[in-house]
């Protein structure tokens, strides 16, 4: 059996803890030789975690800080995602359960659409006026 980071320091004051150099806490252990170790993205959140009973964690974050998806090592995920303004619009779970309040329409406006299918606008507002 190896041995934790603090029995190779020969360390006797618990816990014992190491911070990295963004101050979040990276290891953590107590006296009976049980340990946590944590990684983190460089926004400071939490992207993965392990303890010495073998249970992990981690988690992935949207450009906002929003977590988008996290699983561990019992098997359970869930993915996100969110509307423009941080609302959480979608989540599914590994148990199947799902909520889906993306929006359903999308609205765009003539000049979107001759975009979308790359043809002239004013083809396509001569196009919409003759039908209408």
């Amino acid at each position: 059996m190896s041995k934790t980071i603090a029995q190779q320091l020969n360390v006797k004051e618990f816990p014992f803890e190491i911070k990295g150099k963004n101050g979040k806490q990276i290891y953590f252990e107590y006296s009976n030789g049980h340990w946590i170790k944590r990684e983190h993205d460089q926004n400071g959140k939490q992207i993965y975690s392990e303890n010495s009973r073998g249970f992990w964690s981690k988690s992935e974050y949207d450009q906002n800080g929003k977590e988008i998806y996290s699983e561990n090592s019992d098997g359970h995920w869930i993915k996100r995602e969110y509307d423009q303004n941080g609302k959480q619009i979608y989540s599914e779970n590994s148990n199947g359960y799902i909520v889906d309040n993306r929006p359903k329409v999308v609205e765009l406006t003539l000049d979107e659409i001759a975009a979308k299918l790359n043809i002239d606008v004013n083809l396509l507002k001569k196009m919409h006026m003759k039908f209408n």
